[in-house]
């Protein structure tokens, strides 16, 4: 079931000058000028006034989707595409799609390069220019203040997907990342494995350290039971996952098992091994996360399932719920919805050689 905290929300803007530009003129942070501009009451008499000086000497003004959020019915929402992963982005659209058609929203779609901060503010800032009032953010821009701040002072209305930690600032959907990760290692040392060989994902994304994170407490918590596994670094992509195993699957001593963070990295993992020579899961266990399209190989990936087109469904409900507060003039609450994990076994994972043959 789905967990959900909640706390408070904002309002918006578009112009030539941006909440950078007033909080420069000022001297504070974004974030003050977001609460100036949301009409927040911890902000200091002599302060606000400052920042409302500054706003119209910059000619600071809301921007269309701001203007006509009142009277307003179209939802256009944005959705900025950064993972490498096909298949993930493709369940997830998927669900988007659903949400989007469920609630009478249009979904507006824009790439920007993974790890690149400056080519996604330029995308966050021609969607936000297009005129949509809800956007769907991901690992880092998720965890940005100053891009959170601005947006809310533009009125955007901001979902976070697979962020770190849930700060209250917006609403965030996705799985426990840590304990998906943690099961999965747990699952691998019950098997009897005792060197596991971990690929990492894209360092920019938040899922990528708390699976790693989830790794660690497993292996610390095994304690004896397994050696110091080696780790290799990913980005979430089937090629990368083919030179983390290549990476891996060198030197005398070889891992039993990889865990790959998702489902393509553990892709190119089975696929090197078989180039290899050798077994799935006979010589080597292979593991990942998503259970995607990705895990339908040979043998079939076992795999942790988080339910991709869900998250990304709830996420455009929750764009909508918190428009519709917005224009009723109800106060926008923001939740932490946190979907279950499930592990699901299938074959290519089993007892390493040795535990075979007691």
């Amino acid at each position: 079931m789905a967990n959900k905290v909640t706390r408070g929300s904002g309002k918006k803007r578009t112009s030539a000058a941006t909440i950078y530009d007033v909080a420069r003129r000022v001297g504070v942070s974004p974030m003050t000028v977001s609460r100036v501009v949301n009409g927040e009451s911890n902000v200091r008499e002599a302060t606000r006034a400052a920042v409302q000086k500054a706003m119209r000497e910059l000619q600071f003004r809301p921007n269309k989707a701001a203007r006509s959020l009142a009277g307003a019915t179209e939802i256009r929402i944005g959705l900025i595409y950064n993972n490498p992963s096909v298949a993930y982005f493709t369940e997830f659209l998927m669900g988007a799609l659903e949400g989007a058609g469920h609630n009478g929203a249009q979904l507006v779609v824009d790439k920007s390069k993974i790890g690149d901060p400056a080519a996604a503010l330029t995308a966050v800032h021609t969607l936000v220019k297009g005129g949509i009032n809800g956007l769907i953010l991901t690992a880092p821009m998720s965890e940005s203040a100053e891009l959170i701040a601005e947006l809310k002072g533009l009125g955007i209305a901001i979902v976070g997907i697979a962020t770190g930690s849930f700060t209250g600032d917006i609403t965030c959907v996705g799985i426990d990342d840590f304990r998906a990760s943690y099961d999965m290692t747990k699952y691998l040392i019950g098997l009897g494995h005792k060197r596991i060989g971990f690929i990492k994902g894209h360092p920019s994304h938040s899922s990528s350290r708390l699976r790693f994170a989830g790794f660690e407490a497993a292996i610390r918590d095994a304690g004896a039971k397994v050696e110091k596994p080696r780790v290799a670094q990913g980005y979430y992509s089937y090629r990368s996952g083919m030179m983390a195993a290549e990476e891996l699957l060198s030197g005398k001593t070889l891992p039993t098992a990889i865990f790959a963070s998702n489902d393509d990295m553990a892709s190119g993992v089975m696929s090197v091994a078989h180039r290899k020579g050798l077994d799935v899961p006979k010589d080597l266990s292979v593991v990942g996360i998503d259970d995607t399209s990705a895990s339908s190989l040979w043998p079939a990936l076992t795999t942790v399932r988080q339910p991709i087109f869900d998250i990304a469904s709830t996420a455009v409900e929750g764009l909508t719920q918190t428009l519709n507060d917005l224009r009723a003039g109800r106060v926008s609450e923001c939740h932490n919805t946190v979907f279950p994990h499930v592990l699901v076994e299938r074959e290519s994972a089993a007892p390493p050689r040795d535990a075979q043959k007691s």
